[in-house]
């Protein structure tokens, strides 16, 4: 997830930490770096054995150590953290305050905003329609979508695993000025598109590895054009109903359920920290906008990492599923991006940013453990995104030998 010129046009890319790293800079080329093993594919453990460790006492504490140490480093107001390991214990706990006026504090659950891991939900429905046999995979989405640059040859495997070329609208000074003059306002797809078509293609499709909500927004339209559903109800009754996703909705507008926690951004106009809990997300829509618990997110990521329902049943076909976690390397060590998610260092998930929230969402398959990281702030660190830095604090402590370690890199400018 890159941001551009200011903190809130990072966020207005719905950053992922991995896009971070693989977009281009700021000169336009992306630096080499050696490939890492094939997305899906989890590192050997070393030979000192077990991957996840047991969450004894011993263990909870040093967890909350290092949640608390992150939490001071880059100032998080409040952060709920979830860890399930079959056999060997959970850990649930909530840190600081979820509001900062009223010193109200942070629960686990809270309704919280998850950015980017929209785009998790989005592939989903996209895969759903592949496995219906209505769409293919390498369709190009000039049959879907008209006026799409290099439409012809953009297929929707490209659009989903970040390999199209299109320009990201988030970075368009129009778009950046129409989004930080109103947050609140409202933006429709056409709208977001238009910003992002009034650039060049970057590159060729299929050439390299570019993280761009154009894409997604694209897949949604998709989704509309072909299930006859707006994109909102698509996902409530095929995905999050048959995962038992209760507590998890797609908004259509500004709305918030509560309880939930207040937001804190300096990607404002002012640059001053402000309170977004009533900002409306549709500037993100089918690449940012959704809105999750801890609990609801703990059920999607061995959902989303394997395809398979909690009841034991299939939400995406075993074949299609392989296909989701399968893609050429991008360019950091030990990292790679799918359809729509990403694997660091075996752990298979997404996790999201957008102004005032930031969350994590990954799985381990080979431990069949979860980690979830949700917090109301997505100001930087030293260039790291706050949830970054929890993951990898407490994937050290808890699977040494699979550390969630994205390195930092400067902003864009």
């Amino acid at each position: 997830m890159t941001r551009p010129c200011t903190r809130l046009r990072r966020v207005a890319v719905v950053a992922t930490a991995v896009a971070a790293l693989v977009a281009p800079g700021a000169g336009g080329a992306a630096t080499a770096l050696p490939s890492p093993a094939p997305v899906g594919q989890t590192p050997s453990p070393s030979p000192s054995g077990g991957e996840v460790r047991e969450l004894t006492p011993a263990v909870q504490r040093q967890i909350d150590q290092a949640v608390r140490r992150v939490m001071r480093q880059a100032n998080v107001p409040g952060v709920s953290v979830g860890v399930w390991t079959p056999d060997k214990g959970q850990y649930v706990k909530s840190f600081g305050v979820a509001d900062k006026d009223t010193g109200e504090r942070m629960r686990p659950d809270l309704y919280m905003r998850i950015g980017s891991e929209t785009k998790t939900f989005t592939v989903t429905a996209v895969l759903q329609l592949v496995d219906q046999g209505r769409i293919g995979l390498d369709d190009t989405i000039d049959e879907y979508i008209d006026d799409v640059p290099n439409g012809d040859r953009i297929t929707l495997r490209q659009l989903a695993g970040m390999r199209s070329g299109l320009f990201n609208y988030s970075q368009d000074d129009d778009f950046y000025k129409a989004l930080t003059s109103d947050p609140r306002r409202s933006f429709t797809p056409q709208q977001l598109l238009d910003y992002a078509f009034e650039h060049p293609v970057l590159f060729p499709p299929g050439e390299k590895f570019s993280y761009s909500n154009t894409n997604l927004i694209l897949l949604g339209l998709v989704v509309e054009k072909i299930s006859g559903q707006s994109l909102n109800d698509y996902i409530q009754e095929h995905v999050l109903y048959p995962v038992g996703l209760n507590d998890t909705l797609f908004p259509a507008g500004s709305e918030f359920p509560k309880p939930h926690a207040q937001g804190y951004t300096d990607q404002t106009a002012s640059g001053k920290v402000e309170d977004t809990a009533d900002w409306d997300p549709s500037w993100a829509w089918a690449a940012g906008a959704m809105i999750s618990t801890l609990e609801d997110l703990r059920l999607w990521a061995r959902t989303v990492a394997t395809g398979e329902l909690p009841d034991g049943g299939r939400l995406i076909s075993p074949a299609t599923q392989k296909q989701r976690l399968t893609a050429p390397p991008t360019q950091i060590p030990g990292a790679g991006y799918g359809l729509g998610i990403f694997d660091v260092q075996g752990w298979i998930g997404h996790n999201g940013s957008l102004p005032g929230y930031e969350s994590l969402t990954i799985y381990l398959p080979s431990a069949r453990t979860t980690l979830v990281v949700v917090l109301n702030t997505d100001i930087d660190y030293k260039n790291e995104e706050p949830s970054t830095l929890f993951g990898d604090a407490i994937t050290t402590i808890i699977s040494p030998d699979h550390v969630f370690d994205l390195p930092a890199e400067p902003a864009a400018r």
